[in-house]
Protein backbone atom coordinates (compact mmCIF):
# COMPACT_ATOMS: atom_id res chain seq x y z
CA UNK A 1 0.00 0.00 0.00
CA UNK A 2 2.90 2.49 0.40
CA UNK A 3 4.51 1.71 -2.35
CA UNK A 4 1.55 2.25 -4.63
CA UNK A 5 0.75 5.37 -2.49
CA UNK A 6 4.20 6.63 -3.48
CA UNK A 7 3.47 5.97 -7.21
CA UNK A 8 0.32 7.27 -7.23
CA UNK A 9 0.92 10.47 -5.74
CA UNK A 10 3.77 10.46 -8.28
CA UNK A 11 1.05 9.57 -11.22
CA UNK A 12 -0.95 11.93 -10.13
CA UNK A 13 -0.49 15.17 -12.67
CA UNK A 14 -0.80 12.70 -14.99
CA UNK A 15 -4.17 11.57 -14.37
CA UNK A 16 -5.19 15.13 -13.92
CA UNK A 17 -4.00 15.93 -17.43
CA UNK A 18 -5.86 13.44 -18.62
CA UNK A 19 -8.80 13.93 -16.96
CA UNK A 20 -9.03 17.83 -17.15
CA UNK A 21 -7.14 18.49 -20.60
CA UNK A 22 -8.21 14.87 -22.62
CA UNK A 23 -11.31 14.57 -20.85
CA UNK A 24 -11.11 11.10 -20.29
CA UNK A 25 -13.15 9.68 -17.83
CA UNK A 26 -11.62 8.86 -14.23
CA UNK A 27 -10.96 5.29 -14.84
CA UNK A 28 -9.45 5.70 -17.79
CA UNK A 29 -7.35 7.62 -16.94
CA UNK A 30 -5.89 6.00 -14.17
CA UNK A 31 -5.50 3.06 -16.01
CA UNK A 32 -3.93 4.59 -18.83
CA UNK A 33 -1.58 6.54 -16.07
CA UNK A 34 -0.27 3.02 -14.52
CA UNK A 35 -0.07 1.88 -17.78
CA UNK A 36 2.54 4.58 -18.86
CA UNK A 37 4.18 3.70 -15.53
CA UNK A 38 4.39 0.23 -16.31
CA UNK A 39 5.73 1.03 -19.69
CA UNK A 40 8.89 2.74 -17.68
CA UNK A 41 9.51 0.54 -15.74
CA UNK A 42 9.20 -2.51 -19.00
CA UNK A 43 11.90 0.25 -20.87
CA UNK A 44 14.31 0.20 -18.07
CA UNK A 45 14.20 -3.82 -17.66
CA UNK A 46 14.45 -3.92 -21.45
CA UNK A 47 17.49 -2.12 -21.43
CA UNK A 48 18.91 -3.76 -18.66
CA UNK A 49 17.98 -7.16 -20.34
CA UNK A 50 19.39 -6.20 -24.14
CA UNK A 51 22.87 -5.80 -22.28
CA UNK A 52 22.33 -9.33 -20.15
CA UNK A 53 22.16 -10.82 -23.61
CA UNK A 54 24.93 -9.41 -24.94
CA UNK A 55 27.06 -10.60 -21.85
CA UNK A 56 25.32 -13.97 -22.28
CA UNK A 57 26.40 -13.83 -26.17
CA UNK A 58 29.56 -13.31 -25.07
CA UNK A 59 29.53 -16.24 -22.31
CA UNK A 60 32.54 -18.59 -24.39
CA UNK A 61 34.99 -15.56 -24.11
CA UNK A 62 33.81 -14.44 -20.42
CA UNK A 63 34.47 -18.17 -19.90
CA UNK A 64 37.92 -17.78 -21.04
CA UNK A 65 39.01 -14.71 -19.27
CA UNK A 66 37.24 -16.02 -15.76
CA UNK A 67 39.29 -19.17 -16.24
CA UNK A 68 42.44 -17.13 -16.93
CA UNK A 69 41.73 -14.77 -14.49
CA UNK A 70 41.23 -17.77 -11.86
CA UNK A 71 44.71 -19.24 -13.17
CA UNK A 72 46.20 -15.87 -12.50
CA UNK A 73 44.48 -15.70 -9.50
CA UNK A 74 45.14 -19.37 -8.10
CA UNK A 75 49.42 -18.44 -8.62
CA UNK A 76 49.29 -15.30 -6.37
CA UNK A 77 47.64 -17.09 -3.53
CA UNK A 78 50.08 -20.18 -4.18
CA UNK A 79 53.18 -17.42 -4.00
CA UNK A 80 51.53 -15.60 -1.24
CA UNK A 81 50.17 -17.41 1.42
CA UNK A 82 51.78 -20.82 0.27
CA UNK A 83 48.72 -22.62 -0.57
CA UNK A 84 49.52 -24.66 -3.56
CA UNK A 85 46.88 -25.40 -6.15
CA UNK A 86 46.07 -28.77 -5.04
CA UNK A 87 44.63 -27.81 -1.60
CA UNK A 88 43.16 -25.07 -3.52
CA UNK A 89 40.97 -27.31 -6.18
CA UNK A 90 40.48 -29.19 -3.25
CA UNK A 91 38.92 -26.27 -1.71
CA UNK A 92 36.97 -25.37 -5.19
CA UNK A 93 35.57 -28.75 -5.34
CA UNK A 94 33.90 -29.02 -2.27
CA UNK A 95 32.46 -25.77 -2.46
CA UNK A 96 31.23 -26.70 -5.96
CA UNK A 97 29.61 -29.88 -4.95
CA UNK A 98 27.96 -28.12 -1.74
CA UNK A 99 26.24 -25.81 -4.05
CA UNK A 100 25.38 -28.96 -6.55
CA UNK A 101 23.70 -30.85 -3.83
CA UNK A 102 21.83 -27.22 -2.12
CA UNK A 103 20.73 -27.16 -6.19
CA UNK A 104 17.05 -27.62 -6.01
CA UNK A 105 16.30 -26.29 -2.87
CA UNK A 106 17.76 -23.09 -4.10
CA UNK A 107 15.66 -23.47 -7.52
CA UNK A 108 12.74 -23.73 -5.72
CA UNK A 109 13.63 -21.04 -3.30
CA UNK A 110 14.29 -18.32 -6.27
CA UNK A 111 11.20 -19.94 -8.07
CA UNK A 112 8.93 -18.97 -4.97
CA UNK A 113 10.84 -15.57 -4.53
CA UNK A 114 10.07 -15.13 -8.36
CA UNK A 115 6.59 -15.54 -7.96
CA UNK A 116 6.12 -13.19 -4.49
CA UNK A 117 7.63 -10.70 -6.42
CA UNK A 118 4.97 -11.26 -9.05
CA UNK A 119 2.58 -10.99 -7.48
CA UNK A 120 4.01 -8.06 -5.04
CA UNK A 121 4.37 -5.94 -8.34
CA UNK A 122 0.44 -6.87 -9.61
CA UNK A 123 -1.23 -5.60 -6.02
CA UNK A 124 1.08 -2.38 -5.95
CA UNK A 125 -0.41 -1.44 -9.65
CA UNK A 126 -3.79 -2.42 -8.99
CA UNK A 127 -3.86 -0.67 -5.83
CA UNK A 128 -1.95 2.49 -7.65
CA UNK A 129 -5.01 2.20 -9.88
CA UNK A 130 -7.94 2.15 -7.30
CA UNK A 131 -6.03 5.02 -5.15
CA UNK A 132 -6.10 7.21 -8.38
CA UNK A 133 -9.42 6.08 -9.43
CA UNK A 134 -10.98 6.15 -5.40
CA UNK A 135 -9.00 9.35 -4.40
CA UNK A 136 -12.11 12.00 -3.82
CA UNK A 137 -13.94 8.84 -1.73
CA UNK A 138 -10.68 9.05 0.19
CA UNK A 139 -9.95 12.83 0.75
CA UNK A 140 -13.86 12.95 1.63
CA UNK A 141 -13.47 10.02 3.96
CA UNK A 142 -10.53 11.66 5.30
CA UNK A 143 -12.31 14.86 6.32
CA UNK A 144 -15.89 13.30 7.42
CA UNK A 145 -13.59 11.39 9.91
CA UNK A 146 -12.56 14.95 12.24
CA UNK A 147 -15.07 17.49 12.88
CA UNK A 148 -15.91 20.27 10.36
CA UNK A 149 -13.29 22.37 12.20
CA UNK A 150 -10.54 20.58 11.92
CA UNK A 151 -11.69 20.43 8.02
CA UNK A 152 -8.64 23.10 6.97
CA UNK A 153 -6.44 21.51 8.65
CA UNK A 154 -6.94 18.22 7.10
CA UNK A 155 -6.86 19.37 3.66
CA UNK A 156 -3.40 21.26 4.36
CA UNK A 157 -2.22 17.74 5.63
CA UNK A 158 -3.44 16.04 2.26
CA UNK A 159 -2.04 18.49 0.23
CA UNK A 160 1.33 18.96 1.78
CA UNK A 161 1.65 15.02 2.21
CA UNK A 162 1.05 14.94 -1.25
CA UNK A 163 3.54 17.87 -2.55
CA UNK A 164 6.32 16.34 0.12
CA UNK A 165 5.95 12.76 -1.34
CA UNK A 166 6.04 14.02 -5.54
CA UNK A 167 9.08 15.93 -4.61
CA UNK A 168 10.74 13.40 -3.35
CA UNK A 169 10.23 9.85 -5.44
CA UNK A 170 10.67 12.66 -8.33
CA UNK A 171 14.08 14.00 -6.80
CA UNK A 172 15.00 10.02 -6.44
CA UNK A 173 14.17 9.09 -10.07
CA UNK A 174 16.78 12.57 -10.85
CA UNK A 175 19.08 10.79 -8.48
CA UNK A 176 19.61 7.69 -9.84
CA UNK A 177 19.51 9.10 -13.51
CA UNK A 178 22.56 11.36 -12.23
CA UNK A 179 24.13 8.20 -10.66
CA UNK A 180 23.62 6.04 -13.62
CA UNK A 181 24.59 8.15 -16.41
CA UNK A 182 27.86 9.05 -14.15
CA UNK A 183 28.86 5.76 -13.91
CA UNK A 184 27.82 4.43 -17.03
CA UNK A 185 30.43 7.22 -18.25
CA UNK A 186 33.07 6.45 -16.08
CA UNK A 187 33.24 2.61 -16.76
CA UNK A 188 33.28 3.20 -20.49
CA UNK A 189 36.49 5.77 -20.11
CA UNK A 190 38.35 3.08 -17.70
CA UNK A 191 37.11 0.52 -20.55
CA UNK A 192 35.45 -1.77 -18.66
CA UNK A 193 32.96 -4.13 -20.58
CA UNK A 194 29.65 -3.96 -20.36
CA UNK A 195 29.46 -0.14 -18.90
CA UNK A 196 25.76 0.55 -19.82
CA UNK A 197 24.70 -3.02 -17.93
CA UNK A 198 26.95 -2.24 -14.64
CA UNK A 199 25.92 1.60 -14.94
CA UNK A 200 22.34 1.11 -15.08
CA UNK A 201 22.70 -1.66 -12.16
CA UNK A 202 25.07 1.38 -9.96
CA UNK A 203 21.39 3.87 -10.24
CA UNK A 204 19.12 1.06 -9.77
CA UNK A 205 20.83 -0.52 -6.80
CA UNK A 206 21.66 2.98 -5.46
CA UNK A 207 18.07 3.35 -4.28
CA UNK A 208 18.72 0.88 -1.43
CA UNK A 209 20.27 2.74 1.31
CA UNK A 210 23.78 1.49 2.09
CA UNK A 211 23.07 -1.85 0.48
CA UNK A 212 22.99 -1.28 -2.86
CA UNK A 213 26.66 0.34 -3.40
CA UNK A 214 28.13 -2.92 -1.71
CA UNK A 215 26.01 -4.78 -4.21
CA UNK A 216 26.50 -2.81 -7.47
CA UNK A 217 30.46 -3.11 -6.19
CA UNK A 218 30.10 -6.72 -6.16
CA UNK A 219 29.01 -7.37 -8.81
CA UNK A 220 31.14 -4.44 -11.01
CA UNK A 221 34.10 -6.38 -9.67
CA UNK A 222 33.13 -9.78 -10.76
CA UNK A 223 32.95 -8.62 -14.60
CA UNK A 224 36.13 -6.27 -14.17
CA UNK A 225 37.54 -10.04 -12.76
CA UNK A 226 36.69 -12.21 -15.52
CA UNK A 227 37.47 -9.37 -18.16
CA UNK A 228 40.61 -7.52 -16.80
CA UNK A 229 43.78 -7.48 -14.74
CA UNK A 230 44.08 -6.56 -10.81
CA UNK A 231 45.01 -2.75 -11.59
CA UNK A 232 41.57 -1.77 -13.50
CA UNK A 233 39.77 -4.00 -10.19
CA UNK A 234 41.07 -1.06 -7.98
CA UNK A 235 40.20 1.77 -10.53
CA UNK A 236 36.73 0.45 -10.55
CA UNK A 237 36.58 0.17 -6.68
CA UNK A 238 37.48 3.73 -6.59
CA UNK A 239 35.68 5.14 -9.21
CA UNK A 240 32.38 3.63 -7.90
CA UNK A 241 33.32 4.72 -4.29
CA UNK A 242 34.10 7.88 -5.11
CA UNK A 243 30.79 8.46 -7.63
CA UNK A 244 28.69 7.06 -4.35
CA UNK A 245 30.85 9.35 -2.00
CA UNK A 246 29.76 12.25 -3.92
CA UNK A 247 26.07 11.37 -4.36
CA UNK A 248 25.61 10.89 -0.71
CA UNK A 249 27.02 14.22 0.08
CA UNK A 250 26.42 16.51 -2.36
CA UNK A 251 23.62 15.06 -4.68
CA UNK A 252 21.13 13.09 -1.73
CA UNK A 253 21.02 16.34 0.47
CA UNK A 254 20.67 18.38 -2.54
CA UNK A 255 17.75 16.93 -4.35
CA UNK A 256 16.61 14.39 -2.27
CA UNK A 257 16.97 15.79 1.21
CA UNK A 258 15.68 19.42 0.45
CA UNK A 259 12.21 17.76 -0.77
CA UNK A 260 11.82 16.03 2.68
CA UNK A 261 12.83 18.38 5.30
CA UNK A 262 14.29 16.15 7.69
CA UNK A 263 17.28 16.21 9.82
CA UNK A 264 20.19 13.59 9.06
CA UNK A 265 19.83 12.11 13.01
CA UNK A 266 16.21 11.21 12.13
CA UNK A 267 16.53 9.52 8.81
CA UNK A 268 19.73 7.53 9.75
CA UNK A 269 17.19 6.27 13.07
CA UNK A 270 14.15 6.14 10.19
CA UNK A 271 16.33 3.59 7.86
CA UNK A 272 17.17 1.50 10.47
CA UNK A 273 14.27 0.96 11.86
CA UNK A 274 12.40 0.56 8.24
CA UNK A 275 15.21 -2.00 7.67
CA UNK A 276 14.52 -3.81 10.99
CA UNK A 277 10.86 -3.89 10.30
CA UNK A 278 10.46 -4.11 6.82
CA UNK A 279 13.97 -5.44 5.28
CA UNK A 280 15.48 -3.54 2.28
CA UNK A 281 12.00 -2.17 1.43
CA UNK A 282 11.67 -0.50 4.72
CA UNK A 283 14.84 1.36 4.29
CA UNK A 284 13.26 3.18 0.96
CA UNK A 285 10.06 3.36 2.63
CA UNK A 286 11.23 4.63 5.93
CA UNK A 287 11.67 9.16 4.44
CA UNK A 288 8.34 9.26 2.78
CA UNK A 289 6.99 7.81 6.39
CA UNK A 290 8.57 9.87 8.66
CA UNK A 291 7.64 13.26 6.22
CA UNK A 292 4.26 12.34 5.96
CA UNK A 293 4.15 11.75 10.35
CA UNK A 294 6.31 15.32 10.31
CA UNK A 295 3.44 17.39 8.06
CA UNK A 296 0.87 15.67 10.43
CA UNK A 297 2.96 17.03 13.91
CA UNK A 298 3.65 20.51 12.13
CA UNK A 299 -0.50 21.07 12.43
CA UNK A 300 -1.61 19.42 15.54
CA UNK A 301 -0.91 21.83 18.41
CA UNK A 302 -0.09 19.14 20.88
CA UNK A 303 2.25 17.54 18.49
CA UNK A 304 4.23 20.13 17.10
CA UNK A 305 7.38 19.67 19.59
CA UNK A 306 7.51 16.40 17.68
CA UNK A 307 7.30 18.20 14.34
CA UNK A 308 10.25 20.19 15.63
CA UNK A 309 12.13 17.14 16.38
CA UNK A 310 11.87 15.79 12.87
CA UNK A 311 12.73 18.67 11.03
CA UNK A 312 15.97 20.60 10.10
CA UNK A 313 16.91 24.01 11.84
CA UNK A 314 17.01 26.06 8.65
CA UNK A 315 13.46 25.19 8.22
CA UNK A 316 12.44 26.02 11.69
CA UNK A 317 14.26 29.82 11.13
CA UNK A 318 12.41 30.05 7.50
CA UNK A 319 9.10 28.91 9.33
CA UNK A 320 9.30 31.60 12.15
CA UNK A 321 9.66 34.66 9.59
CA UNK A 322 6.31 37.17 9.12
CA UNK A 323 3.84 35.79 6.72
CA UNK A 324 5.32 32.26 6.03
CA UNK A 325 2.67 30.70 7.40
CA UNK A 326 0.33 32.12 5.12
CA UNK A 327 2.18 31.91 2.47
CA UNK A 328 2.53 28.50 2.57
CA UNK A 329 -1.58 27.83 3.35
CA UNK A 330 -2.56 29.77 -0.20
CA UNK A 331 0.33 27.57 -2.27
CA UNK A 332 -1.24 24.30 -0.16
CA UNK A 333 -4.36 25.24 -1.60
CA UNK A 334 -2.88 24.97 -5.27
CA UNK A 335 -2.09 21.61 -4.46
CA UNK A 336 -4.98 19.57 -3.16
CA UNK A 337 -5.25 16.32 -3.94
CA UNK A 338 -8.13 16.39 -5.28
Amino acid sequence: MLFALLFSVLLLPVARFLETRLRFHRSLAAGLSVFLLMLAIAAVFYIVAVQVINLSDNWPQFKLHVQASLKDLQQWISVRFQINLIKQNGYINNAVSGMLTNGPSMIGYLMRSFSSVLLFVIFIMLDTFFLLYYRRLLVRFLTAVFSEENSKAVYDIIAQAQHSISQYVKGLLLEMAIVSATCCLALWILGVDYPVLLGLLAGMLNLIPYVGIFISLLLSVVVTFATAGLGKIILVIATLLGIHLLDANVLLPLIVGAKVRLNALVTIIGVIIGGSVWGITGTFLAIPVIAILKIVFDRIESLKPWGILLGDEKDEKKAGRPGAEIKNEDNNKEKAIV
